[in-house]
């Protein structure tokens, strides 16, 4: 503990001045005196050591940082690098309405969406350190986006500290009712007949669904057109009016129109049938092997944000995911709560980076 803190209490080494060997007037370094290199010989000279000992301690003890005791004071942004409606701001939400009482401060949910979520998260990268910004990253622009662009202006691991995993759901493909297709087969033998005149929509050129679609298309050799946006919230809305014929969607933001009769599902892309959609096959029962995807959610900080902060804010958010009426709520979006340890979460993302790395090479996508 002394080691930790010792950088902030240090004296300057003239605050020591004890005799030595009979004489006055030598001047002893408290790092000596702790590493008992410089013995007390005499009953003053024990005395002021053990003074010196227990200011050192009472230092240590009371001199941390004020605001890893009070957090928070103030309250908390949480954003979300993504157009409100889409399956990142819905789990915000959910967290934020949670997050507030349980920290006693207001959780102000901040949408940045742009560059596949580039500008929300790189937002909370260069924001203070201080446990007042956190961003809700997914699998875009925090596993992503470093194998996609030559310049990223954040570094995913280096630039953010891992909070905890919210949640994960698997993708489900859907389509405009208007599809003469019911199922994917039909859905590979339409598009077959009319190779390029099918567009499917996604939240951003290297997206998640985007990326699922390209294997997607890779695996049953379809030509189908690809039209990028900004989030995933405006493409659901073109594939409602029809603008656009199909997208690789999360559960959490499109099983309600799939319910409501809006829009067509085709299949979901987890290695089960997901609980919010149990009526629609897995891509593996529609015929095609090992074809499985899964969206995931999570809360970061900027780098440097003190151990204290995050570990409270990972306690606190682990806790609003084993509440009855919060699992029950994202059950019927689909998604599964994880809450996995920010050590935990860390080294998940880095098998993400190296998964979507390699599919991104192999896909011979180049960076931009």
């Amino acid at each position: 503990m002394l080691n930790e803190y010792d950088h902030l209490i240090r004296p300057a080494p003239h605050i020591l001045n004890l005799p030595s060997k009979g004489r006055t007037g030598q001047c002893l370094s408290v790092d000596r005196l702790l590493a008992g290199a410089i013995r007390p010989n005499s009953e003053r000279q024990s005395l002021l050591l053990t003074i010196a000992l227990a200011c050192t301690l009472i230092l240590v003890l009371f001199n941390r940082p004020v605001y890893a005791q009070s957090y928070p004071t103030k309250p908390i942004r949480l954003i979300v690098p993504s157009p409100p409606g889409g399956a990142v701001d819905i789990l915000s939400r959910i967290v934020g309405e949670k997050l507030a009482p349980a920290v006693g401060q207001q959780i102000v949910v901040d949408n940045r969406a742009g560059a596949n979520g580039t500008i929300g998260t790189e937002i909370c990268a260069k924001a203070p350190p201080d446990g007042y910004t956190l961003v809700m990253g997914y699998v875009g622009p925090i596993a992503v986006n470093i194998s996609l662009y030559r310049k990223l202006p954040y570094d995913p691991v280096k630039d953010l500290a891992p909070v905890t995993l919210v949640a994960q759901a698997p993708q489900v493909l859907v389509a405009h009712p208007s599809l003469p297709a019911q199922t994917v087969q039909q859905l590979i033998r339409l598009a077959k007949s009319k190779p390029g005149q099918l567009t499917f929509g996604s939240p951003g050129a290297g997206s998640g669904g985007h990326l699922t679609m390209e294997l997607f298309k890779t695996i049953t050799g379809l030509d189908l057109v690809h039209v990028p946006y900004k989030g995933a919230a405006p493409a659901l809305t073109d594939l409602l009016g029809g603008q656009i014929t199909l997208m690789l969607s999360s559960t959490i933001g499109s099983q309600r129109y799939v319910k409501d009769g809006k829009l067509k599902a085709l299949a979901v892309t987890g290695r089960s049938r997901s609980s919010a959609l149990p009526e629609v096959p897995t891509m593996i029962e529609s015929g095609l092997d090992r074809f499985e995807s899964t969206s995931w959610f999570g809360v970061l900080a900027p780098a440097g944000t003190p151990r204290e902060i995050i570990s409270r804010l990972s306690d606190e958010i682990t806790k609003i995911l084993r509440m009855q009426d919060v699992r029950s709520r994202l059950a019927s979006l689909g998604a599964e709560p994880s809450g996995k340890a920010p050590d935990e979460f860390a080294a998940y993302i880095k098998t993400e980076i190296a998964k979507w790395g390699k599919v991104i090479k192999n896909a011979g996508i180049e960076p931009q």
